[in-house]
């Protein structure tokens, strides 16, 4: 498998003076579905936003499918952003607007700009979209606007948007840290059938260690802007865990 994305020596120094990322050096192969664990603050969002410049990095390298990330502009970004879904934890959706809508605005990257603000319903990318929603199990709520949605099915209509791209990468911040247990699951499960199925690259930041264990192939920790462990999930033992989170710290389980 070759690397899909690549990171060299990534620093991240906001205007406030915190060094948010130290060197970061980071492959990633096709694939893999590699999740960050860390606590708040240790540069896990950074990384994500840095992957996609929503984020500018203050130096170093980004390669995402053999583009140069770092040295795009204008319209050859936007043509990199297009292979990389982005999923957020307060899912990001426009709330009076129906779930097929806020699904078709994935599409926006790849339409003009007046195009894109009609959110375009031709017959082609509607068919698409509602394909789409049917894999997230919620076809059936097309038309119902996104504030009438629990959170657990708004999070599964921004995964639809971002499979609008047709990605080769998604990025997932703490996707399921505003959602109860069981819930949590439901939505990692249909990202670990994308990665599966699909064969989408996905990298996720999460907080539970379970979880990453039934979802992840990898796991990269992150502390204090640095990478402190890069192994399988199952290599994760409590002195390791301990490394990640602190010495206080004790593991929650997800079922």
């Amino acid at each position: 498998m070759k690397n899909i994305i690549e990171i060299k020596n990534l620093h991240k120094i906001y205007a406030g003076g915190t060094h948010a990322l130290k060197g970061i050096d980071l492959n990633v192969k096709e694939g893999e579905f590699c999740i960050l664990l860390g606590l708040s603050g240790s540069g896990k969002t950074t990384l994500l936003r840095c992957l996609n410049r929503l984020i500018e990095p203050t130096s170093g390298d980004i390669q995402i499918d053999g583009e140069d990330v770092i040295a795009a502009k204008g319209q050859k970004l936007r043509f990199i952003r297009r292979k990389i879904g982005m999923i957020f934890q307060q899912f990001n959706l426009i709330k009076n607007l129906s779930s097929l809508t806020n699904v078709l605005t994935g599409k926006l990257g790849y339409s003009s700009l007046l195009h894109s603000l009609a959110f375009s319903k031709n017959k082609t990318d509607v068919e698409i979209a509602l394909e789409n929603l049917q894999r997230v199990g919620l076809k059936d709520l097309a038309e119902k606007k996104i504030k009438n949605l629990s959170g657990g099915q708004q999070q599964r209509v921004a995964i639809a948007r971002a499979l609008m791209q047709n990605p080769k990468v998604i990025l997932a911040d703490e996707p399921v840290a505003s959602l109860d247990p069981a819930t949590a699951n439901s939505v990692m499960k249909y990202l670990g059938e994308l990665n599966k199925k699909d064969k989408i690259t996905i990298i996720c930041s999460l907080h539970f260690l379970s979880l990453a264990r039934k979802y992840g192939t990898r796991v990269v920790g992150l502390k204090d802007g640095e990478i402190v462990f890069d192994g399988t999930p199952k290599e994760i033992d409590k002195k390791r865990f301990k490394e990640i989170y602190g010495e206080d710290a004790e593991e929650v389980e997800i079922r």
